[in-house]
């Protein structure tokens, strides 16, 4: 009589964990955290400042890691994301949550040590954020889910300018209010072309429940309000030139980009051209976009302007 035998998983490899932060989107995370801290006035010490990044990038990755615990199942049905670990099988769930918990929580305990804990509790709420009030509520309900949820991925340059600074003024809440108009065109032109992957699953991405020329539309809209939001630092005295003209520079390629979409009739799956530009764009225009407001910060430091 033959034994059943159950199969062996492995232990999971420190990559897996690593992927779990999802370190490509931690990259932007990082560097507008980073973009808000050097833009703040004041000054801060290089250890703490330090200590503030590393809580940002530990904070997200432990928000992706939960992600990730909760939408194994939609994430093993996604062309794009079935290799991740918990999908693929490389990981057990329990492992994914409890990584995910832990990051999170050890972020916020020394990020309210060293930095303060107004920068703490929000960097707790960006968690909490896109944790649960994006993956589990606002995701798989609403097309508008990115619409909302765009606020999980706008909190890193307020929460760079508070390390410095104790407190909330104007500037870093229009810091926030650039990333959260800029999140839907930028993820829209991505829905566009796997908006297969989201229908098989049932996300109510908005191209899945509206049709491409609504999607195409509002990101026309989107990129027409972001406009003005990113040029808003520079009216009102926050920035100087260089930051004003590179925002105004950088958006009227992102509109004519936005425009080309926006205008497309329904096209196939593999005519995508156009819209996989402009999602290319999108992240190195928010890159260009924060790193022209730190060049512009240290050239008043320096006299330059």
């Amino acid at each position: 009589m033959e034994l059943a035998t159950t199969p062996l998983r492995m232990p999971a490899d420190w990559r897996d964990f690593f992927a779990l932060t999802k370190p490509r989107v931690m990259t932007l995370v990082i560097f507008t955290g980073l973009c808000g801290l050097l833009a703040a006035p004041g000054e801060i010490h290089p250890i703490l400042a330090f200590t503030a990044i590393l809580c940002i990038a530990v904070g997200a990755g432990g928000a992706a890691a939960l992600n990730q615990w909760w939408e194994a199942d939609i994430d093993a049905g996604m062309k794009r994301t079935a290799r991740r670990p918990l999908p693929s099988g490389r990981m057990d769930r329990d492992s994914a949550r409890d990584f995910g918990f832990a990051l999170s929580g050890g972020a916020v305990v020394v990020m309210g040590l060293a930095n303060g804990w107004l920068a703490a509790s929000i960097l707790a709420v960006s968690i909490f954020y896109y944790s649960w009030i994006y993956t589990v509520w606002l995701k798989p309900r609403t097309p508008q889910n990115i619409v909302i949820g765009g606020g999980a991925g706008a909190f890193p340059p307020l929460i760079g300018w508070v390390a410095v600074t104790g407190h909330i003024t104007l500037m870093p809440i229009l810091l926030f209010l650039i990333i959260f108009m800029w999140t839907p065109p930028h993820f829209w032109a991505l829905a566009l072309f796997v908006k297969t992957d989201y229908a098989k699953v049932g996300i109510p991405m908005l191209p899945v429940v509206a049709g491409e020329k609504v999607t195409r539309r509002h990101i026309l809209v989107y990129t027409l309000a972001l406009l003005p939001v990113t040029v808003a630092p520079w009216w009102l005295g926050g920035t100087g030139a260089i930051y004003g003209v590179a925002a105004v520079v950088l958006g009227l390629g992102f509109l004519a980009l936005a425009t080309r979409v926006g205008l497309r009739t329904s096209v196939p799956d593999d005519r995508m051209k156009p819209e996989k530009q402009l999602f290319g764009y999108s992240i190195l225009y928010l890159f260009a976009l924060f790193g022209a407001l730190v060049v512009d910060r240290l050239a008043a430091m320096q006299g330059w302007i």
